[in-house]
């Protein structure tokens, strides 16, 4: 199972401003010595051993995660936020090309289907379109964003084929097993569960924990026990989530509390805000590490969610 991130943002886009970039230059140059310009490799070396907030960035796109199995040409995709853009083009580019996209909508606010008109795999006549959803009415949803005054070129354009089905119990797709649940956030939102091959993956985004989501009851245990792998909403610091009850989203804290709760061996932080500059993040990053410390919290790998990252389970 290889889980990569297109859009890691939550709420609307959020690109690196050109003064962002600059102060990021302007720090490279600070740690610059003579000697690391003294040959290729030593530049090479140089960059390599560059802070990661330093070296490229987290990204501005909104929410978009790809699933891919094991000799398949077909992918399952988390969300259709701006981050399906690159996707497109990305998977557009393979030689053989991807055939087939399982795109599951964690919910329809416009950060999670706003990438979907730049979806270029979608005017493909070759490429069959499979949308999922436990809330009903996927399809007008959909066509409706693309309806004027909204967009100019309809959801009818789009040659690819197209299938919707509203989902009422778990799913076998690609050989892997998936599974979903109604988590707390304005108007509802789902995170989904991907089993494969004795692996476990958790896509968790636009949820606001509760105190019941860590009772470990059946239905609990069985979702979210054990897990390889979670990227859960982690949008607030600590203050900002208390100042924010009931807004639908998570501290980081709250993401590691809930993460050894249930045994869940790497957690991904996601769904950031799109005020967060990338040293924020990468803040909130070492924060959430220096917690599991404070708390004496064992074996937990927290990572950042980035743009282009992957991750093999």
């Amino acid at each position: 199972m290889l889980v990569k991130f297109w859009g890691v943002r939550g709420s609307l886009p959020s690109p690196l401003v050109s003064d962002k970039v600059a102060g990021k230059f302007f720090e490279i140059f600070e740690k610059l010595c003579p000697s690391d310009l003294e040959s290729p490799d030593s530049k090479k070396r140089f960059l390599k051993e560059l802070p990661s907030r330093l070296y490229g960035t987290v990204g501005g796109n909104t929410a978009c995660v790809s699933v891919q199995l094991k000799d398949s040409h077909e992918v399952l995709v988390l969300d259709a936020g701006s981050g399906i853009r690159e996707m497109g083009i990305s998977f557009g580019n393979l030689d053989p090309k991807l055939t087939r996209y399982h795109i599951l909508f964690s919910h329809f606010h416009w950060d999670h289907l706003m990438g979907l008109p730049f979806f270029a795999p979608a005017y493909d006549p070759s490429v069959t379109l499979d949308f999922y959803s436990p809330f009903s009415g996927i399809e007008k949803t959909l066509n409706d964003q693309m309806m004027p005054p909204y967009f100019p070129i309809q959801m009818e354009t789009m040659a690819s084929k197209k299938n919707f089905h509203t989902i009422s119990g778990p799913l076998e797709l690609l050989g892997a097993k998936i599974s979903y649940r109604k988590m707390n956030h304005p108007g509802d939102s789902f995170s989904y569960k991907v089993e494969y091959e004795a692996k476990k993956f958790i896509y968790a985004t636009d949820t606001e924990l509760l105190p019941e989501d860590f009772l470990k009851t059946d239905e609990n245990s069985a979702f979210f026990s054990g897990a390889d792998l979670i990227v859960v909403d982690s949008q607030y610091t600590i203050g900002e989530a208390i100042e924010k009850y009931n807004w639908g989203h998570n501290s980081y804290s709250m993401a590691v509390d809930f993460a050894a709760n249930w045994g869940i061996k790497h957690l991904v932080l996601f769904h950031h805000d799109p005020g967060y500059d990338d040293e924020m993040l990468f803040s909130i990053l070492q924060s959430a590490r220096s917690y599991t410390e404070r708390m004496n919290i064992k074996g937990i790998n927290i990572s950042l969610a980035i743009e282009g990252t992957e991750i093999t389970l």
